[in-house]
C-alpha cells in the first residue's frame, strides 16, 4: 500500500468515526479499568491513549479502577497470603492499610500521571470521598463492604470543568466511618448509575464472557439479562467474572444505557467500542 493509499485509509477511518464522536460529545462514558492491562506498560498507555483522544473529542470519561494485582504484590511483600471468598478480597486491618496504600499512593498516581502525559487533564479522586459503605457480613471478609449511597459531586464538577476524575474504589463505613474496600466493579457500577452514564466499559484482561474460559472461540457477544441466572447456575458466570456481570446486571437496571466488557489487551479497543460499527467484547442488555 502506498503512502497515499495508506493516508486515505486513515482517512476513512475519521469519516467512519465521525457521527459518532459528534453523537458522544458531552456523553459521559465510565470506564472501570482492571485486570493485567494495568501490569503490561504497552496495554495500559494504549488505553490512556484512547482516553486521552476520547477527552479531545468531547466524550467526559470517568475511570474507576483497580488494582487487584498491585494490591496483591503488596501483601505478598509483606508476608502475608492474599485469601478471596466468591471474587472478593478479605480485608482484615493489615490488608486494608496496604489496599490504601497501593491504590492512592501507588495505581492512582501513576494513571493519572500517563493521562496528564497525553495531554488530558486528569485528577485523582479517592473513593472514600464520594462512597458511603455497608459492611458484607455474608460471608464475613473484614473490611470488605459495597455502596450504600454515592455522593458524585465533585466527579459532575470534574468533568464539567474538562478534567477526568481517576476514582479509587474505597468507601467510608455508614455506621463507624472505617476505610472500606469495594470491588472496583461495584464501585463503578454503582458511580455509573449516579451518573447516568451513556455507556459503561469494564476494560480488563479477558475477551468478554466465555463460555470455555480457555477457548476465546466460545465468547458470548450478546448477553441478555434474562440469561444472566441460567449462566451462573452451570458455572459460567463464577470466580472474578461473578461481580463484574452482576455489577453490569446491575448497572443496566438501574438505567445505564450499554455496558460492555472489553479486552484491555487488544489495541484501542475502547475506540473501537465506542466509534466504530464493530462492536468488540460482550456487550450487556436488557
Amino acid at each position: 500500500m502506498g503512502l497515499l493509499d495508506t493516508a486515505q485509509a486513515k482517512a476513512a477511518v475519521l469519516t467512519e468515526a465521525l457521527p459518532y464522536i459528534q453523537d458522544f460529545n458531552g456523553s459521559i462514558v465510565l470506564v472501570k479499568v482492571g485486570g493485567s492491562v494495568m501490569e503490561i506498560d504497552e496495554n495500559l498507555d494504549s488505553l490512556m491513549n484512547d482516553i486521552a483522544f476520547m477527552r479531545a473529542v468531547g466524550v467526559k470519561v470517568v475511570i474507576v479502577h483497580g488494582g487487584g494485582k498491585a494490591i496483591s504484590k503488596a501483601i505478598k511483600a509483606s508476608g502475608h497470603e492474599p485469601k478471596f471468598v466468591d471474587g472478593l478480597r478479605v480485608t482484615d486491618e493489615v490488608t486494608m492499610e496496604i489496599v490504601r496504600k497501593t491504590l492512592n499512593n501507588v495505581v492512582n498516581p501513576d494513571l493519572v500521571t500517563r493521562l496528564c502525559n497525553r495531554g488530558a487533564n486528569a485528577k485523582p479522586l479517592h473513593g472514600n470521598w464520594l462512597f458511603t459503605a455497608r459492611k458484607i457480613t455474608n460471608p464475613d471478609r473484614g473490611y470488605v463492604g459495597e455502596v450504600t449511597r454515592v455522593s458524585a459531586r465533585s466527579v459532575i464538577e470534574m468533568l464539567d470543568a474538562g478534567i477526568i476524575p481517576v476514582v479509587t474504589p474505597l468507601g467510608t463505613g455508614e455506621d463507624d466511618a472505617h476505610l472500606y474496600n469495594i470491588n472496583a466493579d461495584y464501585a463503578a457500577a454503582a458511580l455509573a448509575k449516579e451518573l447516568k452514564a451513556r455507556k459503561f466499559a469494564l476494560v480488563s484482561d479477558v475477551p468478554g464472557l466465555l463460555r470455555d474460559p480457555d477457548d476465546p472461540t466460545t465468547l458470548l457477544s450478546t448477553l441478555r439479562l434474562s440469561e444472566i441466572a441460567i449462566l451462573k447456575a452451570d458455572g459460567t458466570i463464577s470466580g472474578g467474572m461473578l461481580p463484574k456481570i452482576e455489577s453490569c446486571e446491575d448497572a443496566i437496571r438501574q438505567g445505564v444505557k450499554k455496558v460492555h466488557l472489553v479486552d484491555g489487551r487488544m489495541a484501542h479497543s475502547l475506540l473501537l467500542e465506542i466509534f466504530t460499527r464493530e462492536g468488540v467484547g460482550t456487550e450487556i442488555m436488557e
